[in-house]
This record gives C-alpha cells, sequence and structure tokens, in this order.
C-alpha cells in the first residue's frame, strides 16, 4: 500500500471555495443574496465574485496580500469572503465599531494592501487613514529600521449602496465598477496548498491588545462543516445576517450557507424592527447571534414586532446565557442553541446537541441545560478540562474547576507577526483558551469564567458566570456583570454591577441595592453574595458586544469594604445548618 500515492484525481486541497462553485451549478437559479429590494441568485453571485476576483489581480495584488474590508453586512461584505481568497489574498474583515486609532493600528499591522470602505463608515475611515498617514511620516522622519515605506497606505475602494445609491466617494474606484470591469469568466487561482491562509481576523478581548489570528483553508473548511453538521442545518435554510460577519467570519457560515445552498439576508442595522421585519417578510429559518441580540428581541416594542409562525433557530455564544433569557426567547418562537467558541477556534468549537430525552424535562431544567456549552464540534480532535500546573484532566462531576484545552484542525494558524505569544497559546499539543470550565458526567462542558475572573473569597473559588446567572433572574435586571473587590479579611469579595429595566412609569431609580442583595440570599449561598452593588446606565462593551471586566474591575478596586467581624464567608451555609438541628 505504501506505493499509493496522492494525484490530482484523488487529493485535492480543501477550501470553502469549493461550496460557492458548487452552489452556482446545482443551485444556479435558487435566491443566493436578499438585501432589501436587491436579489441575486448563485449563478450571479459567482459571477459577481469571479469579477471581483479578476479585478483585484488587475489591481497588482499578489498570493496572501491582506485585504482589508469595513462594512456592515451588506452583499459586497457576503461576495469578498469567496472573491477575495480566490484572487489569492487574505481577507481581513474589520470590526465596525472600533474607532479610527484601532482601525489604523489593523491597516498598518496587517499591512494591507487594499481597503474596501462601506459608504456608511467613510467618515471613520478617513480618519484611520488620516492616522496611518500621519504614522508612516512620522516613521520615514525618524529613519528607524522599522519605518513603513510610503506605499504602505492602501488603495481605497467605496462601497456604495447596491439598493440605492449614495454617491459617497473616498477614492478614485467604487465597488460596483470593480465588478463591471471584472470578468465573469475568470478562473479562480487554485488553492495548492490547503494551509495557506485564507482570512486574518483580529480579536477583541475583554483583557488583552487585538492580535491579528490567521485561519487556513483546511481550518475554514472543516470548520465550515462541522458547523452545520452539528446545529444540523437542512438544505436551503433562509439564513438572517443578525451575527456580524466580521466576527470570525460570521461563524463560517458565510461559506456554510453556500454550502447547503440556502438564503443570505443581509441586514446593514440590527434593530429589533429590522430583524423582526425580515425574519417575517422572507420566511427565515437560522440566525445566529451574541445573546445582547436577545435583549434586543425581548424589549422590541409592540410597532416593532412582526408576527411569524414559524420556528427560527438561533445559534449563539459568546457570554454564557442565563437560563431566565433562554426560557424568554423560546416564548418568542427562537428555538436556541448554545455554543461556545473564540476567535482562534475559527469560532463556536462546542455545541450543546440537544437529546430528545431532555424534551420530557420541565421548561426551567430544558434551558439550564441549554444554557450548557455541550460537546465538540466533529474537527475538534479532543476537548478537555485540565489542571494547568499538572496537565491532568478534572474529573466529570459538572464540580471541579479547570481551564478549557483544544486540539484540532479548526484551530488557528497562529497569530500574525506574533511567534512569541502563538507560542504560548499552544501547550503540550493543546491551544490553551483562558477559559475555566467543568464537565459533566454525561460529558457536556460547561463553561464558569475566564480564569482571570474568578473570584477567590476566603480560600473558596466563585465562578462570576454562576452569579450572574441568577442575577438575570430577577425581573428587572437587564445586564449584569459580577468581578472581584478587594475586601479586608477575605482577600476579594463579589461587587455586582447592573442595568436595570425601567418601570412601568419609565424609573430605573426603584430598584434599590438592598433589593438585589435580599434576592441573591433566597438563590444562592451566603458566601457567593455580592457584597456591593452598583448600578450603571449601561455595562461597558468591547465592540463586539463582550462586557469590558477590566473596566469594572477598575471601579471596583476604588470600593471599601468595612470589616464588620462576620462568619467566614464559606463558613455561613454550615452555620446556618447546624443552628438548625
Amino acid at each position: 500500500m505504501d506505493q499509493l500515492g496522492k494525484c490530482e484525481a484523488n487529493y485535492v486541497a480543501l477550501t470553502p471555495l469549493t461550496f460557492l462553485k458548487r452552489a452556482s451549478s446545482v443551485y444556479a437559479n435558487r435566491t443566493s443574496i436578499i438585501y432589501e429590494n436587491t436579489r441575486f441568485t448563485w449563478r450571479q453571485t459567482y459571477e459577481r465574485c469571479c469579477r471581483l476576483a479578476s479585478s483585484l489581480l488587475s489591481l497588482n495584488i499578489l498570493k496572501n496580500d491582506v485585504i482589508s474590508v469595513l462594512a456592515p453586512n451588506i452583499p459586497a461584505m457576503y461576495e469578498m469572503h469567496f472573491a477575495v481568497p480566490m484572487a489569492g489574498a487574505v481577507l481581513n474583515t474589520i470590526n465596525t465599531r472600533l474607532d479610527a486609532k484601532n482601525v489604523a493600528t489593523i491597516l498598518r499591522h496587517s499591512e494591507a494592501k487594499v481597503f474596501f470602505v462601506d459608504y456608511q463608515y467613510v467618515p471613520l475611515a478617513r480618519e484611520a487613514l488620516r492616522l496611518l498617514m500621519v504614522d508612516s511620516q512620522q516613521n520615514q522622519t525618524s529613519q528607524s529600521p522599522s519605518a513603513a515605506p510610503e506605499s504602505f497606505i492602501p488603495l481605497v475602494i467605496v462601497i456604495d449602496d447596491v439598493d440605492s445609491p449614495k454617491g459617497v466617494r473616498l477614492g478614485e474606484l467604487e465597488y460596483e465598477q470593480l465588478i463591471h470591469m471584472g470578468n465573469p469568466r475568470f478562473v479562480p487561482t487554485e488553492i495548492q496548498d490547503e494551509w495557506d491562509p485564507i482570512s486574518l481576523n483580529y480579536t477583541s478581548g475583554t483583557t488583552s491588545e487585538p492580535k491579528g489570528v490567521v485561519y487556513s483553508h483546511r481550518g475554514a473548511y472543516l470548520s465550515t462543516l462541522s458547523l452545520i453538521l452539528g446545529w444540523e442545518m437542512g438544505s436551503e435554510p433562509v439564513y438572517l445576517w443578525s451575527l456580524p460577519m466580521f466576527h470570525c467570519n460570521g461563524w463560517t457560515f458565510t461559506w456554510g450557507v453556500a454550502a447547503r445552498g440556502g438564503t443570505n439576508v443581509c441586514l446593514r442595522n440590527t434593530t429589533a424592527y429590522d430583524m423582526y421585519r425580515n425574519i417575517a417578510s422572507h420566511k427565515v429559518t437560522h440566525m445566529c447571534c451574541a445573546p445582547i441580540v436577545f435583549n434586543i428581541l425581548i424589549e422590541a416594542k409592540p410597532h416593532e414586532r412582526r408576527e411569524f409562525t414559524s420556528t427560527v433557530q438561533v445559534l449563539t455564544g459568546g457570554a454564557p446565557p442565563p437560563a431566565s433569557l433562554l426560557e424568554k426567547m423560546e416564548l418568542l418562537r427562537f428555538h436556541v442553541t448554545h455554543a461556545y467558541g473564540l476567535t482562534e477556534a475559527t469560532g463556536p468549537a462546542l455545541v450543546c446537541e440537544w437529546q430528545a430525552k431532555w424534551n420530557n424535562l420541565p421548561r426551567e431544567s430544558q434551558a439550564k441545560l441549554k444554557a450548557r456549552q455541550g460537546i465538540s464540534v466533529l474537527t475538534l480532535a479532543d476537548v478537555d478540562v485540565k489542571n494547568m500546573k499538572t496537565m491532568t484532566s478534572v474529573p466529570h462531576d459538572g464540580k471541579t474547576m479547570g481551564e478549557i484545552v483544544l486540539r484540532g484542525s479548526s484551530i488557528m494558524k497562529g497569530y500574525l507577526k506574533d511567534p512569541e505569544t502563538t507560542s504560548k497559546a499552544f501547550k503540550n499539543g493543546w491551544f490553551i483558551t483562558g477559559d475555566v470550565g467543568v464537565i459533566h458526567p454525561d460529558g457536556y462542558l460547561e463553561i464558569k469564567d475566564r480564569s482571570k475572573d474568578i473570584i477567590i473569597s476566603g480560600g473558596e473559588n466563585i465562578s462570576s458566570v454562576e452569579l450572574e446567572s441568577v442575577l438575570y433572574r430577577h425581573p428587572r435586571v437587564l445586564e449584569a456583570a459580577v468581578v472581584a473587590m478587594p475586601h479586608p479579611r477575605w482577600g476579594e469579595s463579589p461587587c455586582a454591577f447592573l442595568a436595570v429595566r425601567e418601570n412601568e412609569v419609565g424609573r430605573k431609580d426603584d430598584v434599590k441595592e438592598a433589593d438585589i442583595i435580599a434576592f441573591c440570599r433566597k438563590n444562592l449561598p451566603h458566601f457567593m453574595v455580592p457584597k456591593k452593588v452598583e448600578f450603571l446606565p449601561e455595562l461597558p462593551k468591547t465592540s463586539t458586544g463582550k462586557i469590558q471586566k477590566f473596566q469594572l474591575r477598575a471601579l471596583a478596586k476604588a470600593f471599601k469594604i468595612t470589616d464588620t467581624k462576620e462568619v467566614p464567608q464559606h463558613h455561613e451555609d454550615q452555620v446556618l445548618a447546624l443552628s438548625r438541628l
């Protein structure tokens, strides 16, 4: 058997680009994209991508050049997920919620050759380019060895609204011009090595500076297949783009919808009105979002809602959604599947696969099970929870916490221009996530916290996620975050930051700290009860909606707790139990 080798007939590099070519042939006349009044078929989408890829090559784009794009979930953003790698280049989708300084930093670090900008973000891009120009001139003046060359400033191409052109210009070229100029019979650059990069995504971490995460064609292909299988996405899905495509390439569903011959319902703004309107009008079957979008849908005003009869499948990730929030979504005809992932894992790495026997459980029990992060997607070779000092696996008891580690083909290639950080992320054959979790007896994993967010109080580990899930059960709590604050006796104690809903007369100040603490005492062991509750109009968030706990920690450090000689926190419940004997 050793004499049997690879050849062009039995070995082809794995790449998600094959999904589009297949869709254009098998689903040629099926609707590929809906955006307000604009409609494209899969044949048209493939042709447009070929045109754009050929135009990019005419601009002297070379293999592995980075092409950046600053745009919402519009047809052009979707098309570039295929067209850019079809030209042999690497796609860098930039978070539209960043400020000009961060955008400039990404353009500089990635050395983007072309910068596509949606008309809505022209002012942001203009300021980022100004900062980039100033920095480039300063580097040349200082004659630093690391000085950026003058040609580093990327070529700028504006994306006008395909549905209703605005005529906004920033450079000499416009997106639809490139489509028109391109060759519809262009033969895409063949992917020789599946390990070649396909995209570059910058993290929006809550604890560190953004890093450039590089995905391979192989990883993107396998991750896409894993998610459409794990989520049981059937053929002809109607997918609502409520998750930003700039977030891990839309969790790979930019490629996945093509693989299933589905319809992409593009969405410029994720308002309650726009989401409900598109769900009802186009009979949406699937959508992804962070839990923050749940509140947008749940809190929608009557005039923003639309009636729809079929159930929408929702895949959610990010911060673990509290069971109470999941239950409210179910009542609105949104069937939620919870996933866990991170940028370095090409999006979701674990999915909470539902078991038929759970259907007979009470609704509250089902919601708690859905809040678990679940089991690994198929392309992960292994997932575990380990004691990082000994690298031994924790017992499957649902209690013993350790750090979540991953291994598999969907893990990133590494961090761009950062071999030291890449090396630290890969340890003993595992990718170290920095998240703390447990494994239940049935093998399902549940995240408990970021390793930096565990609160150690009087020797007891307190999970901020567990405490937050209880706070979310309070009917007036809209947003909740728990961090450690200094305590003179126990070292640390929990401090809760809350944003609350208005009451019937539009007031928020009727919810008091004592009310929240009393609620927690009824639902938590006493050592876990927050020692302080602070109310804010809105909790600080990253550009992808993650709560910025480092800002809250800074606030909590300033709070003073008086040592009241209280009973040691981790013994309170034992004392109460003994007093009843």
